[in-house]
């Protein structure tokens, strides 16, 4: 049976760690779709991991919604997530509105992910969840607000910071949010955040106390160049592309790949 909102939602209450994990094409797509993967998210990252951008601002909402279809055709159990990029929520509820409506319409996920918890994005997540779009939150490390934030760093490390961070933790439940991912904050404030909520909190180098994890893909299989202090790497795949990539290259120039014929 699909995961769906409600289920996420009784995960918290159940005791059961949520697993979820990034995805941005249909093979890899369909790869974690046969495992426990709870949440599939289609991360605005896919700038950084699949494009070559070195941040997720160049994302646009086509970029989004043409990935989200790739993915959403490998996704059967999966709840799948979409992320809003830069620029397509921030101007106004009614232009996150639009753009939370199509990525939904045209992709077929089942929810979207934005960033932040000022006040009116607040009542921007208000306004879709009004409209049934289900709505997961983003707080801590935000990448799309780095140059603000003065790169990829920690946040929530003093006093004044983290109580803005659980104060807009609680905003954002209280408007509607199905599910709130926590990205490198300390590990006591995301024990503090998590005890708060009655909805489920999913970390990214935001230590153990959360209700559930999230990592890049790539990260987790050792593809990409370089990944996050956070980030535990379960596989060296790069290593492996490049060895396999080395070893064809080699038995061609020396005449020993010999296909079959058609």
């Amino acid at each position: 049976m699909p995961i769906t909102v409600p289920q996420l939602l009784q995960r918290k209450s159940d005791g059961r760690p949520i697993v979820a994990l990034t995805a941005w094409d249909y093979a890899l797509a369909e790869v974690l779709d046969q495992t426990d993967v709870d949440v599939v998210l289609v991360g605005d990252s896919l700038g950084m991991v699949a494009l070559g951008h070195p941040t997720t601002l160049p994302v646009t909402l086509e970029d989004m919604i043409h990935h989200a279809r790739a993915v959403r055709r490998g996704i059967t159990q999966a709840l799948t997530v979409c992320d809003l990029p830069f620029l397509s929520y921030q101007e106004s509820p009614a232009q996150a509105l639009h753009s939370a409506g199509r990525i939904l319409k045209e992709t077929g996920v089942q929810a979207v992910k934005l960033e932040g918890g000022h006040p009116w994005l607040v009542e921007t997540v208000a306004r879709l969840v009004e409209a049934g779009i289900p709505v997961m939150g983003h707080l801590g490390l935000t990448p799309q607000s780095l140059h603000q934030l003065g790169g990829f760093r920690q946040q929530g490390q003093t006093e004044e910071a983290a109580g803005r961070i659980a104060q807009q933790a609680l905003a954002l439940e209280q408007a509607g949010v199905f599910a709130l991912v926590l990205e490198h904050i300390p590990a006591e404030l995301s024990r503090k955040i998590t005890n708060s909520l009655e909805i489920p909190t999913i970390g990214i180098g935001a230590g153990p106390h959360c209700d559930g994890q999230i990592l890049v893909t790539y990260d987790l299989l050792g593809w990409g160049r370089r990944r996050p202090p956070f980030a535990r790497a379960y596989a060296d795949l790069r290593g492996q592309i490049t060895a396999a990539v080395q070893q064809y290259s080699q038995d061609v120039r020396q005449g020993l790949f010999a296909p079959d014929s058609p």
